[in-house]
């Protein structure tokens, strides 16, 4: 069992309260880690800990901030296993997977390592003669960085990497509920050289630690990854203080198959995307929209895949499905199959959490598959965050956008479809942030950009370059060399 300590300006402390609290497998019921219960004074040490590094931080030379995220990239790829091992035991997800997150957060430090060599700003041509004209990018200054449980070290890397190596400080907070590779990461950074204070870490619950983060008049920027409830409080709470936020938040995912989809490779896409990880990731294909024509054919072979699945300990080589987070998630599931069987949805398979055996001991549940769902239907509508599938029927590809997008969210969607003018319309059509063609709605790379419309979140994306916009100012720089006044404008 780890025991775990805040970060907060190059030193490792207790909360300072002294309490904890403890991080469980959801596998198998064991303790993983005992984590400081942080408070808003622990909170507060941590800000104007980054405050104080800001100064200095800000100034030091952008390939030399890099420097320090190659180290760190290089370190985690010498430690992928034991992290991946770490992660499963954290979250439950299983070891493959895990082994996949991590590589993401590795690949995710090297590009924004490669960016401290570029920062790009913009040249253009002044107006007036005898006149140079350019824009540049500062950092914003303290970053709050609020990581869920789900992908404990890749989004921590997509927040993290870009605010530190565009001159930024950070105070991370890990999910309470996955905080051990949290605290690995910032181990890593650590012994990578990065300076006292640049980054801190304050563990604890989102009342006591993520809303005193949230409220702290030292903090410029707040990004939060988590459900819409909590994104829709962070927006209002930074709106008051005029403090950018950026959200990346849910997602209710369709899979269109059309007539004329490859069945194999749809019906491996779609047990991928609806039961990897669990149902547990803001990406997961919780909705199939399968045109009428290939509807029993596919509802078979999903029925028959999803029976196949092998629940079971994520380090267990034979494991494709892993636990659920904790036990209030069990109850989450339970509720939304009941209300699909009560709003006349077909329930084809699955249904029901695993009560019986070894798994008895951790949060199972049975990959469930519903047929007959309404486009309307609460579980077509409601991110359930769980293994469950809602086939919906339709009869075109216009009504199958249509219902892909009359979702609250939009974050990612995918078509099959061997017609390339139908790929084409469903790729201008889908208002969603991730399209996929012939593959399902997991599996995004970081060298693009990362993120939804509508209530994902609120337009920033995280990954590729455009994460730089969220940790930037923008400063546009005047240079004029005529040596008389020029107004511009006025003067032509």
């Amino acid at each position: 069992m780890e025991r775990l300590q805040n970060l907060i300006g190059g030193h490792w402390v207790d909360a300072s309260g002294g309490e904890t609290f403890p991080s469980i497998d959801p596998a198998t019921g064991e303790v993983v880690a005992e984590v400081p219960a942080s408070s808003p004074e622990d909170v507060d040490r941590a800000v104007q800990a980054a405050r104080e590094a800001y100064r200095s931080w800000r100034l030091f030379p952008a390939p030399r901030r890099a420097e320090i995220l190659f180290r760190a990239a290089q370190l985690m790829a010498e430690r992928k296993e034991e992290l991946s091992r770490a992660m499963t035991r954290d979250m439950g997800k299983v070891l493959t997977e895990s082994r996949g997150e991590v590589q993401e957060g590795i690949d995710m430090t090297f590009y924004m390592a490669g960016e401290g060599r570029r920062l790009a700003g913009e040249v253009v041509p002044a107006e007036s003669p005898d006149k140079f004209a350019m824009a540049q990018r500062d950092p914003i200054g303290v970053v709050a960085a609020i990581t869920p449980w789900n992908f404990p070290f890749s989004i921590a890397t997509w927040k993290l990497m870009p605010a530190l190596v565009a001159g930024n400080t950070a105070v991370f907070k890990p999910a309470s509920d996955a905080p051990l590779l949290g605290y690995l990461l910032a181990r890593i950074l650590e012994e990578a050289g990065l300076p006292p204070g640049v980054l801190n870490v304050v563990f604890g619950s989102g009342e006591a630690v993520g809303d005193a983060l949230l409220r702290h008049p030292g903090v410029d920027l707040v990004s939060f990854t988590g459900s819409n409830t909590v994104g829709r409080h962070v927006a209002r709470t930074a709106a008051e203080q005029m403090k950018r936020y950026h959200l990346e938040l849910g997602g209710k995912n369709a899979i269109t198959v059309l007539d004329d989809a490859d069945l194999d490779l749809a019906v491996q896409g779609i047990l991928w995307s609806a039961f990897g990880t669990t149902g547990q990731r803001c990406t997961a294909g919780s909705r199939v929209i399968v045109q009428r024509g290939v509807h029993d054919e596919l509802v078979e072979r999903l029925k028959e895949g999803a029976r196949k699945l092998r629940l079971g300990n994520g380090l267990d080589p034979g494991t494709e499905v892993g636990p659920l987070i904790n036990r209030r998630a069990v109850e989450k599931v339970e509720r939304y199959v009941r209300i699909g069987q009560e709003e006349g949805a077909v329930l084809v398979t699955g249904g029901r959490p695993v009560t019986t055996g070894e798994l008895a001991k951790g949060f199972f549940y049975e990959p469930t598959l519903f047929d007959r769902v309404g486009p309307r239907f609460r579980i077509a509508q409601e991110e359930i965050f769980g293994p469950v599938l809602s086939i919906i029927p339709v009869d075109s590809l216009e009504e199958a956008i249509e219902v892909n997008n009359g979702v609250e969210y939009g974050l990612s969607s995918s078509i099959y479809t061997r017609d390339v003018n139908k790929a084409f319309k469903a790729i201008r059509d889908l208002a969603t942030g991730i399209v996929y063609v012939n593959a399902g709605t997991i599996g995004a790379e970081i060298q693009l950009p990362f993120g939804g419309m509508r209530g994902t979140g609120n337009g920033h994306r995280e990954a590729g370059r455009a994460a730089l916009e969220v940790y930037t100012e923008w400063k546009a720089v005047y240079v004029d060399y005529s040596g008389r006044l020029q107004r511009a404008q006025i003067d032509r």
